[in-house]
């Protein structure tokens, strides 16, 4: 480990903590001033339908109102990849939910009563609710009009309701599949939709003054809000200034534009400052989901145990509108083809539009499913092949020099020794012993996940006083990286303690452009940007100091607050007096920084419609459980909890212990209790904290935990992103080990006690999913398109 690094290394606390278990930290919703108008939308009550009339006169007319705004008023329509979301419904609407007109006034209650007034007639169209209805032969089109939507981003298959396809096709699959000696495995897989369930629902503060838009947001990606706003409105994105207060979580779900624009339009209508909340109902029927999804799996197994050839077709459903679940269709490769060895691969992923609320990202987006679903599938292999399931994994993972899906080579055996260390830490704690007629089984799986790279900037200000000032568009959404792993990463690097490194909250028109916080990224992409800039700092800091102690720069050495030349200690000056110095004979002592993805290469020509072929770093983990189902009631407990999980460096280890409890909890509410369904008239059933069950405090389960270190990775300090990851093997790890306990064959999340019921009682399990089957049967017979 290098000096730097392990100067960096420590259990630093955060600096907001104590704010928020007081209840004094001011989120975007708590932002009110007087004069401040209140907002809210009219949604459509039905899935499908023609606007045949809009009169918002009358509503105009009403006590306290001070602007309304329709789709006359922000024409544009924007997305990822391809641009077919329009801000308000136009001709017709596609989803219960969609905004059509937004009213500002007084009061939120004369806002309301100002919706009522609006006269709106939606003649009622076909609708299709679920994949199966939006793929069969002659379905109505969620958009007529796709083919004249602007391509953002080009390469992925479109057509009909499929919003976008992506592919992957590496070596022989036919000949694999066609091999005497093979055995085959096909399984197939359904889930649900998961809502993020942020205490803090989307919230805005907007205002229009001296020409340019000042957006106060709970957002995960302040440029993202900066750019689509200027897109929906027609502005130039420079009269735009994003700043985020403190987010009261995101997971995801704020990892996109949602109410800005319409705050923005009302503030330039009105000329007052205006407020815009979702109420929980609203952030329950729209907030952009952990989509549902059907994943077919098909494996060529050779009588070694190695896997000579796997095929997969996956239905990811993106609701309304293409969305992030454009983008999301890339990682399917990934996380179906990153966990073990295969000798030729073919991997289809479809989004497909519904006239259902659009989907989004969500903490490990689509690879919470495709890690249940390979995982149950590769017990499946096991046992089909008489094999042990650890000692397929162990044989089969994925290693140093090996191929991933898109022909990436992986570097450094992580998985295996991983494997090993989950052996151990099994030992140490092993299962319990049920007496009392439970059903017992336990676990093991694997994952692959990555970091999301992409560009981050940032800037260090030293200040006179000897502490420094981060600038960036980085935003605190819970994880602590901004106000742990940023700090120590600077602190380390310019010989400052942690609480000396100020971060300053997001602000668009002072940090340079960045992605967003999500995808694991703050401490590799931000963390390389600031570490970059502070070395800059420190060059001239080191060079100011030279000056006064009338010694070589490369003779200094800078630790612990101060300035001193190697081996005389006490010879030198404190930070403080060198950077007070240096400001006033040479100006500001400032850095920049900035982070790029580093573009790791696929294999040539095998991959269609992918936003990233190859993975910058991949991360890898492995999980273990014991559960205990009730027979009688399909209750099903996890007894013990234990995960070994692949960091790369652990700046702070307790902040990612922290992290890996909370994202264990979280997954176990995806694993058993969560899952938001849409009913026949096209509403999410799911409406409050009521219907839609969470884990609660009685359900945390303690997780054993061990850190992995040393994988490889470009991340600063050898870091990796530690705080998305811990969801990933949730779902697979609980599914397997029910499977194991019950002796049948689990297919489908989240494990609901009626569900499990029906596993124990119907003995002819085998999911058919239809349009998967007959619809899709070319893409696992014959080379993709």
């Amino acid at each position: 480990m290098s000096e730097t690094a392990e100067k960096a290394v420590q259990d630093f606390r955060r600096r907001d903590a104590r704010d928020k278990l007081l209840g004094r930290t001011r989120y975007t919703i708590d932002r009110g001033a007087a004069g401040m108008l209140h907002a809210a939308l009219l949604r459509s009550d039905v899935p499908s339908g023609r606007i045949a009339r809009l009169d918002v006169s009358a509503a105009a007319r009403m006590p306290g109102v001070r602007a309304v705004v329709t789709h006359e008023d922000a024409p544009g329509r924007a997305g990822l990849g391809i641009a077919d979301h329009p801000l308000f419904a136009t001709d017709v609407v596609r989803y219960c939910g969609e905004p059509i007109a937004a009213v500002a006034a007084e009061s939120e209650a004369e806002a309301r009563a100002a919706l009522a007034a609006i006269t709106v007639d939606i003649e009622p169209l076909p609708a299709v609710l679920d994949m199966g209805a939006s793929l069969a032969e002659d379905a109505p089109l969620v958009h007529p009009g796709w083919q004249g939507y602007e391509v953002l981003t080009q390469g992925g298959a479109r057509g009909g309701n499929v919003a976008w396809e992506a592919s992957v096709d590496r070596g022989d699959v036919d000949a694999a599949f066609a091999r005497s000696d093979v055995t085959v495995v096909e399984s197939s897989f359904r889930v649900g939709r998961q809502n993020h369930l942020s205490l803090e629902p989307r919230a805005v503060v907007a205002n229009y003054e001296d020409g340019r838009y000042h957006i106060e947001t709970s957002t995960q990606v302040p440029w993202t809000v900066r750019n689509t706003t200027a897109t929906l409105l027609g502005v130039p994105a420079s009269a735009i200034r994003v700043t985020v207060p403190p987010v009261g979580g995101g997971f995801g779900l704020k990892f996109d534009c949602a109410l800005e624009p319409f705050a923005a339009l009302l503030a330039r209508k009105s000329g007052r400052t205006v407020r815009l909340v979702n109420s929980r109902e609203e952030e329950m029927l729209t907030c952009l989901f952990r989509e549902n999804a059907e994943i077919r799996i098909r494996s060529a197994v050779a009588p070694d145990g190695s896997i000579a050839g796997r095929e997969a077709v996956v239905l990811m459903d993106c609701g309304a509108y293409g969305g992030e679940q454009v983008f999301l269709t890339t990682m399917t490769a990934h996380t179906l083809g990153g966990n073990y060895r295969l000798g030729a691969v073919r991997i289809v992923s479809r989004a497909v539009y519904t006239n259902t609320a659009p989907n989004g990202a969500f903490r490990a987006c689509n690879g919470v499913y495709n890690t249940f679903a390979l995982e149950r599938h590769t017990d499946e292999i096991a046992a089909a092949i008489g094999m042990a399931p650890e000692a397929f994994r162990f044989k089969n993972v994925i290693g140093d020099g090996d191929l991933g899906a898109t022909g990436q080579v992986f570097e450094g055996d992580v998985l295996a020794p991983m494997l090993e260390k989950m052996a151990a830490l099994r030992a140490k704690d092993p299962s319990p012993q049920l007496t009392d007629g439970r059903l017992s089984g336990r676990a093991t799986t694997v994952g692959t996940w990555f970091v999301f790279t992409g560009p981050s900037a940032a800037t260090v200000n030293m200040n006179a006083d000897g502490s420094a000032t981060l600038v960036t568009s980085g935003v605190e959404i819970g994880s602590g990286s901004m106000m742990q792993a940023l700090p120590q990463i600077v602190a380390a690097t310019l010989g400052l303690t942690p609480d000396k490194v100020v971060v300053r909250a997001a602000d668009t028109d002072a940090a340079g452009y960045d992605v967003g916080v999500g995808g694991g990224r703050t401490t590799v992409s931000l963390g390389a940007a600031s570490r970059t800039a502070a070395i800059e700092v420190r060059t001239k800091l080191l060079k100011v100091a030279s000056d006064m102690l009338e010694a070589a720069a490369e003779d200094l050495v800078i630790a612990d607050g101060r300035i001193e030349i190697a081996g005389a200690k006490g010879s030198g000056a404190t930070i403080a007096e060198v950077a007070s110095h240096g400001q006033m004979r040479f100006g500001p002592l400032s850095g920049t920084g900035s982070f790029a993805a580093a573009g790791t290469p696929a294999m040539a020509g095998c991959c269609a419609g992918h936003f990233i072929e190859a993975l910058d770093i991949p991360v890898f983990a492995v999980h273990d459980c014991d559960v205990a189902v009730d027979p009688l009631t399909g209750h099903v407990e996890v007894l013990a909890y234990r995960v070994v999980q692949d960091v790369g460096r652990a700046l702070n280890p307790s902040a990612i212990f922290g992290q890996i409890q909370g994202g264990v909890v979280q997954g176990l509410g995806y694993a058993l209790h969560e899952e938001a369904d849409v009913g026949p008239d096209g509403h999410i059933r799911q409406k409050s904290f009521e219907t839609y069950r969470v884990p609660l405090a009685g359900d945390v389960v303690p997780v054993a935990i061990e850190l992995h270190e040393g994988a490889p990775s470009i991340g600063p300090l050898g870091t990796k992103g530690a705080g998305e990851v811990p969801i990933l093997n949730v779902g697979a790890t609980v599914a397997c080990a029910v499977a194991n306990a019950t002796g049948k064959t689990v297919s489908e999340l989240p494990l609901t006690p009626p569900r499990v019921l029906a596993l124990l009682i119907d003995e002819a399990q085998a999911p058919v999913f239809p349009h998967i089957r007959d619809r899709h049967a070319d893409n696992l017979t014959a080379p993709g398109r």
